[in-house]
């Protein structure tokens, strides 16, 4: 298995394949933004409008491929366009497809990431997902710290109203 970092245009020529990850994603109930059933064009569609933000350095995306190079997982950086936020980024849309999950795949994408990020000059990351969910484990282990919850904050892939937990991290010295 391998991480790249992918430009605007590879995110296009990859679209398709992007959305079979985020359409699988939302189907094994992952909270990522969208509700179920998310159909492929929508998905396409929206990594669509992803290439296009990477293109003009609004995002960072990596890829994870396996050996047959099927897109088997996603991590994205948003950087703010704020005068006053050039130190930090959102960490968004860590995924990995669910014949890929248990084998530290999402842990290897969040420390890709967090490298790149230090490596740019940003100092804070921060980022939010659906408070009990399987993410919440790995972000507490991986270093971030709770800064609050918002109880009905998003809706589940289902619809359900769920809360969300705030996560920051402080990066380098």
């Amino acid at each position: 298995m391998r991480v790249e970092r992918w430009t605007g245009t590879r995110v296009r020529e990859r679209a398709d394949d992007l959305a079979e990850l985020l359409t699988d994603t939302v189907a094994s109930g992952a909270s990522v933004g969208f509700l179920a059933p998310l159909g492929h064009p929508e998905a396409l569609a929206w990594w669509r409008e992803r290439a296009a933000a990477a293109t003009a350095g609004e995002l960072a995306v990596w890829a994870a491929l396996d050996p047959a190079d099927r897109v088997i997982g996603t991590v994205s950086l948003a950087f703010p366009d704020k005068p006053n936020s050039g130190h930090r980024a959102e960490l968004v849309k860590l995924m990995v497809h669910r014949s890929a999950r248990g084998r530290g795949l999402g842990r290897r994408l969040l420390a890709t990431a967090e490298q790149a990020a230090a490596a740019a000059g940003r100092t804070l990351l921060h980022l939010d997902t659906e408070t009990g969910s399987p993410a919440e484990h790995l972000y507490r282990s991986a270093g971030w710290t709770a800064a609050g919850t918002i109880p009905d904050y998003a809706a589940a892939p289902t619809g359900e109203l769920r809360p969300t937990t705030l996560y920051y991290k402080r990066l380098g010295g």
